[in-house]
């Protein structure tokens, strides 16, 4: 029976782990039931659950700390149906957007039924060598095809579906659903997107010619990525944190995944717009 609240959070950050122990706290007072993973319990110092035993107990979870914990936390739950409520302890917020002072109310708010969820769209992605498929990986906000340390482009042949696209020389490119086009892909110089579009976006990074701009592409297109040449040292990375050697000749297949998602909490007075004019200033004299 799922009659307990998730607690997952970044034990590196001491305001996760104090605002932690601030809702364990509370929990007992009004009779909420937290539960955590094996790791995060040890931190807090409590009973734990084993991951299976987490997933089959817990109704909605709340992620302490900031978006790169959000990203772990989304990974943590992929397959299971378990909603996740960001509290911000990080710098931007943009997965994890909810307000550390409130949290205890956030949480009263949400057990009173008044929020609604939200499906993001994940990237799934798969790596060919030699005709073999040797890593299948889904991410919330992005894979990326970059170069290794040293100074020197890669050439990549880009094609959508059967169709060639471009074959562009640069540092990489990033591979973005909605909800990552704020983050790297937003450096690089690619739109915003609402999370509610079905669409894949790729943006070049730095390449090698004034042509290359980001492109968005529909929820049905599979855009194929081979790198050319013998350059060796190069990477794809998910969401960030994960890495995988890439070889000349590999072929990474990109989509929105289909059978897969995650759920996002949001409540009543706080949408993905107010998240915009708070976070990019949007709307703001700078002027006095």
């Amino acid at each position: 029976m799922k009659d307990k609240i998730g607690l997952l959070i970044n034990p590196q950050k001491p305001k996760a782990l104090e605002i932690g122990k601030r809702l364990l706290r509370w929990g007992a007072e009004k009779g909420v039931s937290f539960l955590a993973p094996p790791h995060e319990a040890a931190v807090l110092g409590i009973p734990g659950a084993e991951d299976e035993d987490w997933k089959e107990q817990v109704r909605f979870a709340v992620v302490l700390g900031g978006d790169g914990t959000f990203l772990r936390a989304a990974r943590y739950v992929l397959g299971n149906d378990i909603p996740l409520y960001g509290i911000n302890v990080g710098r931007l917020g943009f997965l994890a957007s909810g307000d550390p002072n409130q949290a205890e109310k956030d949480i009263e708010t949400i057990l009173e039924g008044r929020f609604f969820t939200q499906r993001r769209q994940l990237l799934k992605g798969t790596v060919f060598r030699k005709d073999a498929m040797v890593h299948e990986v889904y991410a919330l906000n992005d894979l990326v095809v970059t170069k290794g340390a040293f100074a020197r482009v890669i050439t990549l042949e880009i094609s959508v579906g059967q169709r060639p696209l471009s074959l562009m020389t640069g540092d990489g490119l990033i591979l973005s659903t909605p909800t990552g086009s704020t983050g790297y892909a937003l450096s690089a110089g690619g739109p915003i997107i609402p999370p509610h579009v079905p669409c894949m976006l790729l943006v070049p990074i730095c390449a090698h010619t004034l042509y290359a701009r980001p492109m968005v592409f529909g929820g049905d297109d599979l855009i194929r990525v081979i790198p050319r040449g013998d350059h060796r040292d190069m990477m794809l990375t998910q969401d960030g944190q994960l890495g995988y050697e890439l070889l000349p000749g590999d072929q990474i297949c990109a989509s929105l995944a289909k059978e897969k998602s995650v759920s996002i909490i949001l409540l009543p007075d706080r949408d993905y717009y107010d998240l915009l004019l708070e976070k990019f200033q949007w709307g703001q004299n700078v002027i006095e």
